[in-house]
């Protein structure tokens, strides 16, 4: 089976708290978890029969070996992971506290081995042929990777799945002008963009997902969610918009649920669904991992969501 979805960017090693509603500095012991947007994202697809793979950098220490080899237990192709020779693989230690939104503290200095990502790191012939890219804001915040995830939007010549998660996170960017700059750069070379009322705003100017949708359509994407978090999820396409009501679930741990939303799109998208068909599986997706403790040990497989989604219409 051929490479299904290339996402490109963020990795890292997360450390979650085994003590919930304590802050960082009465945590007692963690637990181990691979972490990172993209990766995280490439895991959920995966988790739902998807052959993925992520782009992305570690270090020449012993969590990048970890990132290689729990990769590979997820059925993540390692092939397009490098070696950044003197930087250290990031690691991010979230306090449960509060568990919907957690504080996040990334130990990514000087820079991170994603963030050094250049053309020589870059499959060509994937980005070319692969029928899901999937790239980042975040991607963009710095150079090197920035010229090198624009070139690769450049390359791949905005056809059918280029998807822009908008993973829009203030300590990596210098300003919000900044970020809004190469963001809203990024959506004139994506079929697909995702992500919630701050990003939107970051990305067009007005945190309404309404009108949010409305100025991405205009710039040519063809599908736009807007997560909207209890109001549920905004899908828009050139033909209308509808509403995915929310899925409630009593919140464990809020980390990865976008990502593994942007998994279950990665899926729906392959699949060839309706945009309501796929906003809905990825909803629940979201709500099931913001159940659980962790990013991508915690990501579903095809059989509860669907399940989860039965119990939803009968109710």
């Amino acid at each position: 089976m051929s490479l299904e979805a290339l996402t490109i960017g963020r990795v890292g090693v997360d450390l979650y708290p085994e003590q919930s509603g304590v802050p960082l500095a009465e945590v007692q012991t963690f637990a181990k978890s691979l972490g990172g947007t993209a990766t995280n994202v490439a895991v959920a697809a995966a988790r739902l029969g998807r052959k993925t793979a992520v782009l992305t950098k570690v270090g020449p220490d012993g969590f990048g070996t970890y990132v290689r080899d729990a990769l590979t237990g997820f059925g993540v192709s390692p092939s397009y992971v490098g070696t950044s020779p003197d930087l250290l693989t990031p690691v991010v230690f979230c306090a449960l506290d509060p568990p919907e939104d957690p504080p996040l503290l990334f130990y990514r200095l000087p820079t991170a081995p994603d963030l050094t990502l250049t053309s020589q790191d870059v499959p060509w012939d994937v980005v070319a042929d692969v029928p899901v890219l999937w790239v980042t804001g975040t991607g963009v915040s710095v150079q090197p990777a920035r010229s090198t995830q624009r070139e690769i939007l450049e390359a791949r010549g905005r056809q059918d799945h280029t998807v822009l998660d908008m993973d829009y996170r203030p300590m990596f960017w210098s300003d919000v002008d900044a970020a809004s700059e190469q963001i809203s750069w990024m959506l004139d070379h994506v079929t697909v963009a995702v992500g919630n009322r701050t990003e939107a705003e970051v990305a067009v100017g007005t945190s309404d997902p309404d009108e949010a949708a409305r100025r991405i359509l205009d710039r040519g994407v063809s599908l736009v969610m807007i997560k909207k978090g209890a109001e549920g999820v905004l899908v828009a396409t050139p033909e209308g918009s509808w509403t995915v009501p929310p899925d409630p679930i009593e919140v464990v741990c809020g980390l990865g649920a976008g990502d593994a939303f942007g998994g279950a799109l990665i899926h729906g998208l392959l699949s060839g669904w309706e945009p309501v068909r796929i906003a809905s599986f990825a909803n629940v997706a979201g709500a099931i991992v913001a159940g659980r403790l962790a990013c991508a040990d915690a990501m579903p497989f095809e059989n509860e969501i669907e399940e989860r989604l039965h119990k939803g219409a009968q109710a």
